[in-house]
């Protein structure tokens, strides 16, 4: 069962930004600026939008007719992120543009191709059945259009990966505590992500899904990872 982020909504993107030590928000650059097209108005789905960090960086960069559906399972946390992108004077109409619902991404409510663009960042390892989820997104998305997944991820290397481990299974556990006073959701947030497929095993789920053309790319010794993908 993924875990309920209601609680944490108010300390999540700080304790984002101090976990990563901000290069979060570098990745989700990386990730907006192969999946924006500037040059036309598309409709964007970003999956677990959460508190909408990255539904904020693609409405910056996109064609000022794009829009922007959101959906999460976490009332809370979409709240935030519509009062984030509502009041973000770089995003013009933004209240026009962006809509915002409560979700399930192994169970998307519109109908086949209705999106240009499909995009989650570090939510798709929430999944309760992560092929479904897969299978939801390219079924939602054009032929032609393109997938980004953004995620959270652990070093190849085995001397990195043991640094890692300290930092993530006792380090942030405390921090978390600290910060939100719930030990419980940053216990869940590294062993989610020890526990999420690797390349050589994501790639065939997101092939088995209907998706073509798969990239994957790693930043920062394997810490991030990024897939985009064509229908």
């Amino acid at each position: 069962m993924a875990y309920n982020f209601d609680n944490i909504a108010p300390t999540y993107d700080r304790l984002n930004h101090l976990m990563t030590m901000g290069i979060d928000r570098a990745w989700r650059r990386r990730a907006v600026s192969m999946i924006v097209d500037m040059s036309q108005p598309l409709r964007y789905l970003d999956v677990a939008t959460g508190t909408g960090d990255l539904a904020q960086d693609i409405l910056r960069r996109a064609h000022d007719e794009s829009s922007l559906t959101g959906i999460d399972l976490s009332q809370p946390m979409m709240d935030i992120a519509k009062s984030k992108i509502e009041n973000d004077k770089r995003i013009a109409n933004a209240a026009r543009r962006l809509t915002l619902q409560q979700g399930d991404a192994e169970r998307i409510s519109f109908a086949d191709e209705s999106f240009d663009r499909v995009t989650v960042g570090f939510g798709v390892r929430n999944f309760v059945n992560l092929q479904r989820g897969l299978d939801e997104m390219c079924r939602v998305l054009r032929v032609g259009g393109r997938l980004a997944v953004l995620e959270l991820s652990y070093p190849d290397n085995s001397l990195l990966l043991s640094f890692y481990k300290l930092y993530a299974l006792r380090f942030l556990p405390w921090l978390g505590e600290r910060i939100s006073h719930d030990r419980a959701a940053y216990e869940y947030l590294p062993n989610s992500i020890l526990r999420f497929p690797k390349p050589d095993r994501f790639v065939p789920m997101l092939q088995t899904a209907g998706f073509s053309k798969v990239e994957h790319y790693s930043f920062t010794f394997g810490v991030c990872r990024l897939y985009v993908a064509e229908k």
